[in-house]
Formats: C-alpha cells, sequence, structure tokens
C-alpha cells in the first residue's frame, strides 16, 4: 500500500498540471469567465509574472500563457505547502488540492474547511468539503440546469470523486 509523503516534500505532477490547463481553458484575450470573476487571460491567469493584474483587452500566446501559468502555479505551491506542516497526503491529493488553489487562490485555502480537515487528520472531512465550494458570483452553481456556471460545479464533483477514490 502506498503511503501518504509529507505535503512540503511534494510538488504538482506533470500530468496534473496538463489536466489543470485544459479544465481552465486558453484564451489568447482576456475575458471574465464567470458573471462576477475578475479577468484572466491564458490558461486562467488572472496575474501577469509581473503580479499586475490581468486587465480586459490584455492578451497573450501559447507559449507566453504556459509560462505564465507555470509561475503562478509555482507561486502558489509554495504557499500551499507552507500552510500544511506535517501533513501528508497522496501525490493524487496534492494535485486535486492544488487546482482549487489555482482556481480559487491561496487567501481562499487557507480558510478552507478542506485545510482545516486535512490538518487534523481527517482526509475524508476534507473530501467532502470540497463541496461547500459551488457559489461564483453569489449564484449556486450547483443549480439543475444552470447555463451560468455549470462548470464551476462540475469541476468540484470531479475533484470530489479523484479525492474519495484515493482514499485507502
Amino acid at each position: 500500500m502506498k503511503a501518504r509523503i509529507l505535503a512540503a516534500s511534494l510538488s504538482l505532477s506533470a500530468m496534473a498540471f496538463v489536466g489543470l490547463l485544459q479544465d481552465e481553458g486558453y484564451t489568447d484575450k482576456a475575458v471574465i469567465p464567470t458573471q462576477n470573476d475578475r479577468p484572466t487571460v491564458g490558461f486562467g491567469s488572472t496575474f501577469h509574472e509581473s503580479g499586475q493584474p490581468v486587465k480586459l483587452g490584455d492578451t497573450t500566446t501559447p507559449v507566453r500563457a504556459l509560462i505564465k501559468a507555470q509561475a503562478h502555479i509555482s507561486q502558489e505551491e509554495a504557499l500551499f505547502r507552507k500552510s500544511l506542516p506535517e501533513v501528508a497526503l497522496f501525490q493524487a491529493e496534492y494535485d486535486l488540492y492544488m487546482d482549487w488553489v489555482y482556481q480559487y487562490g491561496i487567501g481562499a485555502w487557507n480558510k478552507s474547511s478542506m485545510r482545516k480537515g486535512l490538518q487534523a487528520g481527517n482526509y475524508r472531512a476534507a473530501c467532502d468539503a470540497l463541496l461547500l465550494y459551488k457559489y461564483s458570483g453569489g449564484y449556486d452553481c450547483s443549480t439543475p440546469g444552470n447555463k451560468r456556471c455549470a462548470g464551476v460545479w462540475t469541476r468540484q464533483l470531479e475533484r470530489h470523486k479523484t479525492c474519495l477514490s484515493a482514499q485507502p
């Protein structure tokens, strides 16, 4: 049986990086992906490498977008690892929570029920807490038939399923 490894020793897998980019989708011009969201460009980047926020009208290329996404992920990853001292994870858990951090941000992660569950050693509760994040712009994305932000809910369901399947 596989053992969990301290989060401080892990990094996002190549497979998870590609999956994250695929989930985010690519746009060469900045867009607002869901109502009341902030502008994103490339593969869901909300900030440029310089730290400046993305503005409508900003553009990128595929190569630049990959560089931007990797820079963003590297910064978030360092903060993510620091947020879980002495917490051990399976690679699949690390990858899915990093995917969540890329979407919602490290600030939301630090306040999240997932983080609290992991710190308490309650991995199942951390998985289930993923389902609490179903809102975008104040709208419940889990509402059947919604066309506003269905992808937000679909992504959470996928994360939850992956998380549960990683549990021993």
